[in-house]
């Protein structure tokens, strides 16, 4: 007589699994954050700290969702950082880009539906009187912190998926309430760019490219004096656990 193993692990998932998984998280944290800042330009519905406390709060809710499956990256930029640590392969990286961005089309697509022009109010874009060299240096600071928190927890058995999702939370939160006025902190190429080339205001785009890629590569040149090679746990953290 035989015995079914119910506690037998589920296969581990595809490349098109972790491929839509970056997909639908990149558009969550694309939505929700064009429109809490739609809604803190134009309606006064959501106050400044909310603002922030909410793209943090998603951040974390994505994160603790896909992690084990794609690594739950949804930003170029973490990309990027994994890739410059040799955390997996780059065909599986250029994919997981192109997802990011598909997510974001198509959450920037359904905000511009929901608020038609006011749409671009979503968009990243430096505080008033910002230069665009400050701002593009704010978002290398504020990329280089979530990007090295992120590599700095993957290292951890302890720590790595679900549970580094609070302390990414709350560092993507933090950036934005120390400097959200300067940048708009954005981060994430994928959730600025989208919206800017939707709603027609890509002039300033490239500082939401060259400022999260700078520094995500610095966070990755770092956690490489401070840790040395990438382990086990940090290669989870890029790829998924399953």
């Amino acid at each position: 007589m035989t015995t079914t193993n119910d506690t037998a692990k589920p296969p581990p998932p595809n490349m098109l699994q972790k491929v839509v998984a970056e997909a639908i998280g990149t558009f969550m944290v694309t939505l929700a954050a064009i429109f809490v800042d739609v809604f803190y330009f134009s309606t006064g519905y959501v106050d400044y700290v909310s603002r922030w406390v909410a793209r943090g709060f998603i951040t974390a809710s994505v994160i603790y969702a896909f992690s084990d499956m794609s690594g739950a990256h949804v930003n170029p930029a973490i990309t990027f950082g994994f890739w410059l640590r040799r955390l997996g392969s780059w065909q599986m990286f250029v994919t997981y880009v192109i997802a990011q961005f598909a997510g974001a089309f198509a959450a920037a697509a359904l905000a511009l539906r929901v608020f038609g022009p006011q749409m671009i109010l979503g968009a990243s874009h430096p505080g008033p009187h910002v230069s665009a060299l400050t701002a593009m240096l704010c978002e290398i600071v504020l990329t280089f912190i979530v990007m090295l928190v992120i590599l700095m927890t993957a290292h951890e058995e302890a720590t790595i998926g679900k549970q580094a999702a609070v302390a990414v939370g709350f560092a993507v939160a933090a950036c934005g309430l120390f400097a959200g006025p300067i940048s708009g902190a954005s981060m994430n190429p994928a959730r600025s760019i989208a919206p800017q080339v939707l709603g027609g205001a890509v002039a300033l785009s490239w500082i939401y490219a060259v400022g999260p890629l700078a520094g995500s590569g610095l966070a990755a040149g770092m956690d490489w004096l401070l840790q040395g090679k990438p382990n086990v746990e940090e290669r989870e953290a890029a790829t998924g656990k399953k």
